[in-house]
């Protein structure tokens, strides 16, 4: 159950109350991320959100936004993506006006000082740093950039050493001028609260909230005519590969069959590839498959980190895998399994505050509706034999095979001849 309410200035509220937790969450989640930036200030979505923690008028430095949460227990953090930033707060439901309070003051009133940009400057290269030593996390970023090139699609979210040494104060606020607003922003409220009260404190706190339009991204394009190989060579003790393809958009009446069909081949641990690769091959301690779907773009890929010896031998028992989906249905037990899995993922991820926060807020932010979890198992239960035959076949495609590889291998011409379904 949720309640949707538009205020007059264009801000929308989603309230999702559960007498169930003595919990709530604030939630505040902007309709901006890396896929709105351009090629001199990328990195920007995410460094103004560790702004908006260096301080503001009434909470004037970083102790003093992290004191007041810590000193009631209370959980509070942000995130950028592609396409969103968030800012949440979780707390005992009896100090829900102080993280209403706290959410509002960071998202609106932050100062994002000269001295302090320059002080987390290194603090986000160092963050870029740790992610690009992290291979089973960059291997992601390496595959995006494979699949889009360059475009904002293909960029890392934190950014790259040049872009965030360029970027000035002034960036910053053009920025969240151009794209922080009402109209393309949403709190919403998850567990237990007064219902009674809360609309008028909400409007209250996001009155000064900026009403202008916003700026629009790019529009992410899709362009492969061969398959690719990016080969990122690293001393590591193991090697890490991405191998996908591109798929459907969020927006895709196929976009439940491509997510069936990614956790038919590595969803859990007792998919095909997991059971084929890790348990009767004992190649790989991890593997899995997930499909992303976002506005405008969308792909499903396998990931693991095998052996370096290994990898021509993984890549080819995948590319099986993925043959074998379209020439032949899965059983009707097969699917049953996959669509149960979901269904049940999805119910338990939602037994808390923030989840159902974010459950509901990012329909809203993306798709501007809002399906209940029963819809969602609907939605899932709909999938046939046949639904997964045809997105297998159709995105299976010699033509838009990627393959990106983090490890000590050099031979890129080697790699492209074995890209074949």
């Amino acid at each position: 159950m949720y309640r949707k309410t538009v205020l007059p200035n264009g801000l929308r509220v989603i309230l999702v109350p559960d007498k169930n937790t003595k919990a709530v969450t604030v939630l505040v989640v902007v309709g901006t991320g890396s896929k709105y930036e351009n090629k001199a200030n990328n990195g920007v979505s995410h460094f103004v959100e560790h702004m908006f923690f260096k301080g503001t008028k009434k909470r004037p430095s970083t102790q003093k936004i992290s004191e007041t949460l810590d000193r009631v227990g209370g959980n509070y953090n942000a995130f950028t993506s592609k396409e969103y930033t968030g800012y949440f707060a979780k707390v005992d439901s009896k100090h829900f006006d102080l993280a209403l309070d706290w959410v509002s003051d960071i998202f609106l009133n932050s100062k994002i000082e000269a001295k302090e940009i320059n002080r987390e400057r290194g603090f986000v290269i160092e963050e870029l740093n740790m992610y690009q030593d992290t291979p089973v996390r960059y291997i992601r970023d390496i595959f995006e950039e494979v699949l889009y090139d360059d475009q904002p699609s293909g960029w890392q979210i934190v950014g790259t050493k040049k872009s965030l040494q360029k970027l000035k104060r002034k960036d910053f606020f053009d920025y969240i001028k151009n794209h922080y607003s009402s109209q393309n922003s949403i709190v919403c409220v998850a567990g237990n609260f007064n219902s009674r009260t809360i609309i008028k404190k909400i409007k209250k706190r996001f009155k000064k909230i900026n009403t202008k339009e916003t700026e629009p991204k790019l529009k992410t394009v899709e362009e492969q005519q061969t398959p690719r190989v990016f080969l990122r060579y690293k001393e590591t003790d193991q090697t890490h590969f991405c191998l996908g393809v591109r798929g459907h958009d969020l927006f895709s009446s196929k976009s439940y069959a491509q997510e069936v069909l990614a956790t038919i081949l590595g969803g859990n641990m007792s998919s095909r590839l997991f059971i084929k690769v890790r348990e009767k091959q004992g190649l790989a301690y991890y593997i899995r498959t997930e499909d992303e779907t976002l506005t405008d773009s969308g792909y499903l890929v396998t990931q693991a980190g095998v052996p370096h010896n290994a990898l021509e031998k993984t890549v080819g028992l995948v590319l099986q895998e993925y043959r074998s989906l379209k020439q032949k249905p899965v059983s009707a037990i097969e699917l049953k399994k996959a669509k149960d899995y979901l269904k049940g993922s999805l119910v338990l991820n939602l037994e808390t505050s923030d989840a159902e926060a974010s459950f509901c807020a990012f329909q809203e932010l993306l798709k501007n509706k809002i399906l209940t979890l029963e819809e969602e198992c609907e939605k899932i239960d709909k999938v046939r034999i046949k639904d997964v035959q045809e997105i297998a076949k159709e995105i299976f495609q010699p033509k838009n095979l990627n393959l990106a590889v983090i490890g000590p291998h050099k031979n890129k011409n080697y790699f492209e001849k074995i890209l074949r379904i």
